[in-house]
């Protein structure tokens, strides 16, 4: 095939836009630096009119906002699912892993529910408080003054709270519980579970000119076009084409491979157009990899050469091992004196929980390591396909008889809409060798890119987790005078536990560590094998923790970012 290579070279190469390649892009654009942004997904921008879906009524869609190809439905701005069209993934027999990939400028962040966790001091240290997996290279106060520059530079909102493993920050004034959030109060106290509002990255007060202040519409999911709450392309891209560097964005182009030099060391990339189908090179002093933990694993093993006939950084062959997801199990409670309720005013708000529970509890007296944090909703946010209201559940599991058509569906709709509230544990998993993804040599994707295989099972820490999720939600529905709704599962549906991956938090590809034949990359998340290969998503995390992602992948973005800059102007690299 023909390679169309550029003339140009560029300092940086980052590829993908979202949490971490978003970062990256701002940092060295600031710092003067010819980038290169490469996308797999096509240009977006959530306060053009023509793809904004933001403040329209769900009877503007003619599916009510159902969508047959988004798992999340039609309101949901991710241009992305566990399946992509023509982008197939396998599997070893016997397991199970859902990858999402989210194909558009900034990414898994035009996605996410925006909860932005600091990780704790013991977070960075798994392996000395309990024995299991590794410690982290480096320590929280590595990242705090990070974290403390990702507050103020992107805005998050929540309350200084003084606990240990949830470090506080620089908070903006968070929103006020909505009712169906004053009943989850009353009933985890009662269980002593701590509730704390929650620390999520929605403007609640003006930081910039280039932003809005959230109005409480209640539609984060459909991207902001007022940028009031945080996508990369909004935050970061866009504000670093205003910067001191140049940013070149080439979208709609999907990665092959990391190209080298006869020494071994990275000259830039090689991808496909997807729209003439054409490949091309792309030349850089240094190449950042931010596509996702298993995309960037991905393009590594795909990078072969004489100098790296094992791929790209895999001297140690461990790209694509310890790949870990956070723990998930869901519950749903129908609560009577939530019923019949005034539904004539607006209890929006932002668009997710307005409180949440940290981890409380004490490990040593438990039957599994780590823990999980509560995430709640409920409310009377604006009706669409899928809100919440299924009269069969009413009818089956308590005997009510709900629904019909007409007045009588409209009636018992009013009557029961906001008295069910869910609860969602998220919670750390174990990253371990044997769950992994490696390339599978017989599937290429419709570019002709070879594809990943995944093997990954849940052990018995992660199922006994989630035993204690379920346990404790149904205390909870019971505090709150409740039902819980639906059967609970049981011990052969591994108690409720979502299969690998479907949380969207898989981490843990190209792990950080201080020796070469035990990692992928240094901690600074440079590549131990090639000096000018960082890699800024979340691939390099030893661990995960029981909170969100994506404010680590963040910092630890904005830390080795600063590490690059350093390099660059030493040229050391």
């Amino acid at each position: 095939m023909q390679i169309i290579e550029s003339p140009e070279i560029y300092d940086v190469i980052i590829v993908g836009s979202g949490a971490g390649g978003g970062m990256a892009t701002k940092q060295l654009a600031d710092a003067g630096f010819n980038v290169a942004v490469v996308e797999a997904g096509p240009y977006f921008d959530p306060a053009d009119p023509k793809t904004m879906t933001q403040l329209k009524w769900p009877y503007e869609s003619p599916r009510r906002g159902a969508n047959t190809d988004r798992a999340f439905g039609e309101w949901d701005m991710s241009y992305g699912d566990w399946e992509v069209e023509g982008e197939p993934y396998t599997h070893v027999e016997g397991t199970e892993f859902k990858w999402w990939r989210s194909r558009m400028l900034g990414g898994r962040t035009n996605h996410w529910g925006r909860i932005s966790l600091r990780f704790g001091p013991k977070d960075f240290k798994g392996k000395t408080r309990d024995g299991y997996g590794e410690d982290w290279p480096i320590g929280y106060e590595d990242v705090k003054p990070y974290y403390d520059k990702l507050d103020k530079l992107i805005g998050v909102f929540g309350t200084n709270e003084g606990l240990e493993n949830d470090p506080d920050g620089f908070f903006l004034p968070p929103p006020k519980p909505r009712l169906h959030e004053l009943f989850y109060i009353n009933g985890a106290k009662k269980a002593g579970i701590p509730v704390i509002p929650s620390r999520m990255s929605m403007l609640t007060k003006r930081i910039n000119k280039d932003r809005g202040v959230c109005f409480y519409c209640g539609q984060c999911s459909r991207s902001c076009s007022v940028y009031a709450d945080f996508s990369s392309g909004s935050c970061l891209i866009f504000p670093a084409q205003k910067s001191g560097g140049k940013v070149k964005l080439y979208v709609n182009a999907m990665v092959r491979e990391v190209t080298t030099n006869a020494e071994g060391k990275a000259t830039g990339v090689s991808y496909v157009n997807k729209e003439d189908r054409k490949e091309y090179k792309l030349r850089a002093k240094v190449v950042v990899l931010a596509a996702s933990a298993c995309s960037s694993a991905r393009i590594l093993l795909n990078s072969k050469s004489g100098q790296h006939p094992n791929g790209l950084g895999n001297s140690s062959n461990l790209v694509g091992k310890y790949l870990h997801d956070s723990t998930g199990s869901s519950a749903a409670g129908f609560i009577p004196a939530l019923m019949n309720r005034d539904i004539s005013y607006n209890e929006d708000g932002v668009g997710g929980m307005h409180v949440y529970s940290p981890w409380w509890g004490d490990n040593t007296k438990l039957d599994f390591p780590r823990g999980y944090h509560i995430e709640v909703w409920g409310g009377i946010g604006q009706p669409n396909y899928g809100f919440g209201f299924n009269p069969n559940d009413f009818n089956k599991f308590f005997g009510l008889r709900v629904g019909g058509y007409g007045d009588s569906l409209r009636e018992d709709v009013k009557k029961y809409y906001g008295c069910v509230i869910g609860f969602g544990g998220r919670g750390e998993g174990i990253a371990r060798k044997e769950n992994y993804c490696e390339i599978d040599p017989t599937t290429v994707d419709q570019y002709g890119i070879p594809v990943l295989k995944f093997n990954y099972k849940w052990s018995d820490l992660e199922k006994r987790q989630a035993k204690h999720m379920q346990d404790t939600f149904e205390e909870i529905i019971h505090n709150m005078g409740g039902h819980y709704l639906g059967e609970k599962p049981g011990k052969e549906k591994n108690y409720g536990l979502n299969a690998p991956g479907e949380i969207i938090h898989e981490v843990g590809t190209t792990r950080m560590g201080n020796d070469p034949k035990t990692s992928v990359t240094n901690k600074f998340q440079q590549l131990h094998d090639v000096d000018n290969v960082f890699i800024v998503d979340a691939g390099p995390f030893v661990s995960q923790a029981d909170k969100n992602c994506t404010w680590t992948i963040l910092a630890l973005s904005m830390r080795a970012s600063d590490y690059i800059i350093q390099q660059l102007k030493q040229q050391s690299i």
